[in-house]
């Protein structure tokens, strides 16, 4: 069974930054496309970031282009998501999202996902 564990959220100023990450459990980390999906309230979840299975390829939002940077530790598990100089646009629940097949910046072919984690930005 495959789990993942999303840690890191919380409550920043406008311009910080926060890294989350996620813990996937159950299979091999290197057999999954991963991917950051964030939700905001009344609104669709949208597509923050994708990393590829080998990690060579990553694909970002534009609204976070140069801000976030996905990162994935196949050894530990651990997908990251680097999130620089933030604001009040960037506050939702952030998802992890894996996939063995799908690797793109539709949320709904993802299989798996964890619980979200909040992220909230103060202006």
């Amino acid at each position: 069974q495959v789990r993942l564990v999303e840690s890191g959220g919380g409550l920043v100023q406008a311009g910080g930054s926060l890294r989350l990450s996620c813990v996937v459990s159950g299979r091999t980390l290197s057999d999954y496309c991963l991917g950051w999906f964030r939700q905001a309230p009344g609104k669709e979840r949208e597509f923050v970031a994708f990393i590829s299975w080998s990690g060579d390829n990553t694909n970002y939002a534009d609204s976070v282009k140069d801000r976030f940077t996905i990162s994935r530790d196949n050894a530990r598990n651990t997908v990251s998501l680097q999130m620089n100089s933030l604001n009040a646009e960037d506050t939702a629940v952030y998802y992890c999202a894996a996939d063995l097949d799908y690797c793109g910046t539709y949320y709904r072919p993802f299989n798996y996902w964890g619980q979200g984690t909040q992220v909230t930005v103060s202006s």
